[in-house]
């Protein structure tokens, strides 16, 4: 083999090959040497099997994997993607043969699996299909349909979206476009960040892929062979943000249990057989559980459970989604990406696309402009877009076609990408807030001589435009004691940014929190509070405090809580507050809390952050129960269409996923400061592994 591994300042990979199944291996290769724990969390938790290392915790998701056939479909998949483009599947193949090659090596370095007792196993060319599924199963949030029927049933029909916004466990992003026309050098650029829930080692990994038909930086998501999201090439730059769409339905089945002890549901054509099988998820320290996994010609049945009782009756819920459906996963873009030079050649290699639906910025060094819409969105009735819907009912059936993409062309010398309600309003029915896409089209209209310097500060941008009702209600409050008024004074007085070192931010972090509280608390309601009846999997989504926190601005002004409860509730917030210890500095209770496999025994090191929900700097948390902020930046970055060297990157930790490594976490300071890290593409500059 001819492969070459470099690495940069920041231990980032630059892997070079003679072609792209050779590099392919390389990616695969590498990428289970720096990650070898995360790759095999990811290919357990895409089977279902990560409770039989990690506890009775990860049961849940073990048990929810196991139902959607999660695994079944990615071989599904991979059986069409052989069929159809052998190449690719080849060339995925090559990737997982790499992944196999470093795994023993990579697993040595990391004390994870001696920790938890795990075997590095062995990657299927399918296990790339699966973990890519996994990644991205909940991603357009179906259980939100979960949440329209509880709020239906529990608060009123009429109330059905009053909590519509951006989910609790929605991923978002930013992204822009700077035409030549507003950039000091005449030419592009393409920047912004994927907001996802910030998982130790990180969901995205900084490489650079080389052969003799392309050369191309970007991130890439470990597990899965190319750079799907965000590339350069050199000679055209492309990034994606969560569309927002609709594109997973969940159908209410009726069931029964059948003569022989299978399975049966009730369809538009009468009660059919339904497929059935038992499976096991083993549980570390704990009692196996078993599993019956039922799908009927709707999909699998993710939630109810069944009597054995020959003819008893129960009720599920089936989910259909697309590479369920179609065996397409959209694998066949993403050697396409590679090789593309221009905004043409990634449109065309993006009609491929399915899952996840995503908006889709791109430019070329001729110019070139692509402003779209990817994915793979069914038409069908309006009802199966807000919340289950009867399986026995034939209007709630998909077509054969997917809806049509939109598109638009770049005005104005920019565009913004930021999960609003826009490009994409025809194919969803949530969408964010306008504040984020808002505040960044302002930002870019004050230049017309863009840098990537400049470009890199729109990232850090604290300004906290949500906070406008809370403030006209905490202005409008009536009669306060000395106290509260004080705090209403300062509050009035604060610049709305939400710097971590801002006293003024954590004012109104503890008014804003009591305030949810007092809302979530009203009587009215009542009917949404206690556990919701599906699996845990779901509950982030059902959860009645974080979906009041993030409808604040709604509830405010219109809902079920009269108007005078309303200032009733701000008042009390502000007397708490007042009354009760100074807030601390908004960075000093938001501080980050990573997801990991294996629990940081050391919690209180992980540094406060900046940002909010709804700032361009965007940091979540749920307000009102906690200020950690579990969903942020996944990764910044800027592309320069004219100087590739002059484009800047970023993850939250480092280029490795080994604890003890030099570069574990050497990028978390430049994250935490909202800088980039260098894109160095000269080989000179960059040091050769040996061996």
């Amino acid at each position: 083999m001819s492969i070459e591994v470099y690495r940069d300042a920041y231990g980032v990979p630059h892997l070079r090959a003679a072609d792209p199944a050779e590099l392919a291996f390389a990616q695969g290769r590498v990428t289970a040497r720096d990650r070898a724990w995360q790759l095999e969390v990811e290919r357990h938790r895409a089977q279902g099997t990560t409770a039989a290392f990690l506890g009775e915790a990860e049961a849940g998701w073990d048990v929810f994997v196991r139902r959607a056939r999660l695994a079944d479909t990615a071989r599904r998949c991979l059986a069409r993607l052989e069929e159809h483009d052998p190449e690719t599947a080849d060339w995925v193949r090559a990737y997982v043969d790499g992944v196999n090659d470093g795994l023993a090596e990579g697993a040595r370095r990391a004390p994870e699996f001696a920790a938890t007792g795990l075997t590095a196993g062995r990657w299927e060319a399918w296990t790339p299909l699966a973990v890519w599924l996994s990644t991205h199963i909940l991603f357009a949030g179906f259980p939100t349909k979960l949440w329209r029927e509880r709020v239906a049933t529990g608060l009123g029909e009429e109330w059905t979206e009053l909590f519509a916004a951006d989910g609790p466990a929605t991923a978002g992003s930013n992204g822009w476009l700077v035409t030549g026309e507003r950039t000091a050098s005449g030419a592009a650029l393409v920047a912004g960040d994927p907001h996802r829930f910030i998982e130790a080692p990180g969901v995205y990994q900084q490489i650079r892929l080389a052969c003799p038909r392309y050369d191309v930086v970007g991130l890439a998501v470990p597990g899965v062979p190319g750079l799907a999201h965000f590339g350069h090439t050199g000679h055209v730059a492309w990034a994606i943000t969560n569309a927002m769409a609709d594109y997973q339905d969940l159908y209410r089945e009726r069931l029964r249990r059948a003569a022989d002890g299978g399975v049966e549901a009730y369809g538009p054509d009468g009660w059919r057989p339904a497929a059935a099988h038992t499976e096991t998820v083993e549980v570390s320290g704990g009692e196996p559980v078993t599993v019956e996994v039922v799908e009927t010609p709707r999909g699998p049945v993710v939630a109810g459970e069944g009597p054995e009782e020959t003819g008893a009756e129960w009720e599920g819920l089936s989910l259909r989604y697309v590479p369920r459906v179609t065996g397409l996963l959209g694998f066949e873009v993403l050697p396409r990406l590679l090789a593309a030079r221009t905004v043409d050649e990634v449109d065309t290699a993006l009609d491929g696309w399915v899952e996840p639906v995503n908006v889709v910025l791109a430019a070329d060094t001729d110019g070139g402009l692509l402003h779209r819409v990817a994915g793979h969105v069914p038409v069908r009735d309006r009802a199966n877009s807000l919340r289950p819907v009867p399986a026995w009912e034939p209007a709630h059936a998909w077509t054969a076609e997917p809806a049509p993409l939109p598109r638009a062309a770049v005005t104005d010398g920019y565009a913004v990408m930021a999960n609003a309600r826009g490009l994409a309003a025809p194919l969803g029915v949530e969408f964010a807030p306008p504040h984020r896409a808002d505040r960044i089209a302002a930002l870019l209209d004050g230049s017309a001589a863009w840098t990537p310097e400049a470009t890199a500060a729109v990232h850090r941008d604290t300004d906290n435009r949500a906070a406008a009702r809370l403030l006209d209600a905490v202005e409008a409050a009536g009669d306060l004691s000395p106290a509260a008024a004080d705090v209403r004074e300062r509050l009035l007085a604060w610049d709305r940014r939400m710097d971590a070192d801002s006293l003024g931010a954590g004012l109104y972090a503890a008014v804003r929190g009591a305030v949810v509280r007092g809302l979530a608390g009203h009587e009215v309601f009542a009917g949404l509070r206690g556990p919701a009846p599906y699996p845990e999997v779901f509950q982030p989504w059902l959860y009645l405090g974080p979906r009041v926190g993030l409808a604040l601005e709604t509830l405010l002004v219109t809902g079920p809580v009269p108007a005078a409860d309303v200032r009733r509730i701000v008042a009390g917030a502000l007397e708490e507050t007042g009354a009760g210890e100074p807030p601390a500095a908004w960075g000093v209770t938001h501080r980050l809390a990573p997801w990991q496999a294996l629990p940081d025994p050391d919690d209180d090191r992980w540094p406060g952050l900046g940002g909010d929900h709804d700032c361009v700097l965007s940091t979540s948390s749920a307000p009102g129960y906690t200020d950690r902020g579990a969903r942020a930046s996944a990764a910044r970055y800027v592309w320069d269409l004219a100087d590739r060297e002059r484009s800047g990157w970023i993850v939250p930790f480092g280029a490795s996923g080994v604890a003890g490594d030099p570069h574990h976490e050497d990028q978390l300071p430049l994250w935490l400061r909202g800088d980039l890290a260098p894109v160095t593409t000269d080989w000179n500059r960059l040091t050769k592994e040996q061996g």
